[in-house]
């Protein structure tokens, strides 16, 4: 890995960071008059704790990572423009990711003006290696990786992993938003190995929280740092921090959901293999399911039709035909499996 200066920004390495009233005094007082708050009590009248100390505490016991290799953003997505604002100098470096895959990485590409090189993933949908780092040059700061990958559902080749993060000179991400419904580990315990990785996860799937817009973010602690030097001062409000510490004491509950959408991922499975305008049904280590059909475009418009909503993949690379079906409750799985019988019968 180059050093942590040759790979930032420089003008991001050199950044005073803003220095707000809560940064600067932690603790308890009987009287603020610091931060010009509206001094009567709303439960809302006082800024949130900027770097999420409560929840990254609680965060940090159940995912066995220290809290200051922890960062927390508003979703994913804020990670993965921090990444680009941090690491990326517009017009000037790139980066490299697999095709296909999750496409915000594509637009914080381009809404940062920093050239996006994909490389086709092969046949099994994972990773080639070599292609990969053919696309890699001097200027090559990151490398986006997905695993399990979104819409192609599977986990990406562990030694194929770990011979890029090895392999590379720059910061290789890892977007782990799938890996509760995997039965592949996460990448968190390898975390101390490689000061080159970030991992990204969500609260999005498995805490069933896509509303909170909560997304976390692991790495050494020079990067997080760094992270919370760029980021706006209160980026994770009251209101979610409360609501997410509160969410982390329910972890057991939460882990019995997940393996009810793996079970009932099996049932989706099993009914999809029933129709005949089903042609292929890819392995899948996520919350969905990508299917090969015998015409995505009027799949997806008579199943709009009957009232139910999936997406079509069609036109994204390697997914032609295709659609992606998350994985609902049994009733759900039953209006899916009824819709399809139905068109098969037209």
């Amino acid at each position: 890995m180059r050093r942590l200066e040759e790979l930032v920004r420089e003008n991001i390495y050199r950044l005073k960071p803003y220095s707000s009233a809560r940064s600067e005094f932690k603790g308890e007082a009987s009287v603020f008059v610091d931060a010009n708050e509206n001094p009567y009590d709303t439960l809302y009248n006082r800024y949130p704790d900027p770097l999420q100390t409560k929840l990254k505490e609680k965060l940090s016991a159940l995912k066995g990572v220290s809290a200051e290799n922890i960062f927390l953003g508003v979703g994913s997505d804020e990670a993965i423009d921090l990444l680009y604002r941090i690491f990326c100098e517009p017009r000037r470096d790139n980066v490299v990711a697999i095709d296909p895959t999750y496409g915000m990485y594509g637009v914080c590409a381009d809404i940062n003006e920093v050239e996006y090189r994909s490389v086709r993933l092969d046949e099994k949908f994972d990773i080639d290696v070599e292609a990969l780092f053919a696309s890699v040059d001097a200027n090559t700061k990151l490398i986006w990786l997905c695993s399990p990958n979104n819409p192609t559902g599977n986990s990406l080749s562990t030694d194929r992993i770990k011979n890029i993060i090895g392999r590379f000179d720059g910061i290789v991400v890892l977007d782990e938003a799938y890996i509760d419904f995997s039965a592949y580990p996460s990448f968190l315990s390898e975390l101390h190995n490689y000061p080159n990785l970030v991992i990204l996860q969500t609260f999005s799937k498995a805490w069933g929280s896509a509303g909170v817009r909560l997304g976390m973010a692991f790495a050494d602690k020079q990067i997080i740092g760094i992270f919370n030097k760029v980021k706006y001062p209160y980026n994770i409000n009251i209101l979610t921090q409360r609501y997410a510490v509160k969410l982390l004491d329910k972890a057991p509950a939460v882990k019995r959901r997940v393996a009810e959408i793996i079970r009932n991922r099996g049932v989706l499975e099993k009914q999809l293999r029933k129709y005949s305008c089903i042609k292929e049904i890819y392995p899948s280590d996520s919350n969905f399911l990508l299917v090969s059909t015998t015409g995505a475009k009027d799949i997806y418009n008579y199943l709009v039709e009957a009232g139910i909503i999936v997406r079509n993949r069609h036109g994204i690379t390697l997914c032609d035909e295709c659609l992606r079906i998350t994985v609902g409750t049994r009733d759900e799985i039953s209006k899916i499996s009824a819709a399809l019988a139905a068109y098969d019968k037209k």
